[in-house]
């Protein structure tokens, strides 16, 4: 049995560790506060079925809230094309005016025309959530297709052929515009080095399942930006 200094010591000892614990974990977690851009550390899990723009933003906004950043308006960076009589939605116009910071508190634009141009956004600086840098190509798995829709200047498709996977409803037929977070493709030029519009997505399934979306180097991840 424990004498009484021995247990004064332990209980003395709860505290000390909770503070220490609360101090290492502050900074982390207010850096964190002021994150204003990541790529999903996971997609939702249903190839490029993500709910259409709706279920895409919840679930950056629940991937934000889940690290002490959502306090903030969270929207992917998806375009939708013009269909049933509904207009496309350009991806540029979603995000918000910028500046945008990583995890790390690294800005990777000031606003979107550089978001779109001369931006910072590399292996390195391309981060999740968790502050964490995503596999790219000669990792395994690689995880570099980046689900987008996009043109290289982030505006829509044309109405036509499929480049949303059916406007990000479906997990079987179509094909999704990809960007390369790492900035690396099989060739050295724009378009394997492209962040936003790399290639479209393609397989067996029909070119939107997560098994598709994997077979090309991807997992149906997400950029998210917040908008306000």
């Amino acid at each position: 049995m424990p004498n009484l200094a021995q247990a004064f010591s332990r209980a003395s000892l709860v505290p000390a560790v909770a503070a220490l614990l609360f101090v290492a974990a502050g900074p982390a977690r207010a850096q964190s506060a002021n994150t204003t851009f990541f790529v999903t550390s996971a997609g939702p899990g249903n190839g490029a079925n993500l709910g259409g723009l709706a279920g895409a933003d919840s679930h950056c906004q629940a991937l934000a809230q889940a690290v002490g950043a959502g306090g903030k308006t969270w929207h992917a960076y998806l375009s939708t094309q013009a269909a049933d009589g509904k207009p496309a939605v350009n991806a540029r116009d979603r995000i918000g005016k910028g500046p945008w910071q990583n995890s790390k508190g690294v800005v990777i634009a000031k606003d979107v025309a550089e978001l779109h141009g001369a931006n910072n956004l590399t292996k390195q600086t391309t981060l999740s959530e968790k502050g964490e840098m995503i596999n790219g190509r000669g990792d395994m798995p690689n995880r570099h297709d980046v689900l987008t829709g996009s043109q290289a200047d982030g505006t829509a498709f044309a109405s036509g052929e499929d480049r949303t996977c059916k406007n990000w409803t479906s997990s079987t037929q179509g094909a999704a515009m990809v960007g390369h977070s790492d900035r690396i493709g099989l060739r050295d030029d724009d378009a394997s080095k492209s962040w936003n519009s790399s290639h479209p997505s393609r397989g067996p399934d029909g070119g939107c399942s997560q098994a598709d979306l994997r077979s090309t180097g991807g997992d149906g991840l997400l950029y998210c930006f917040a908008a306000n």
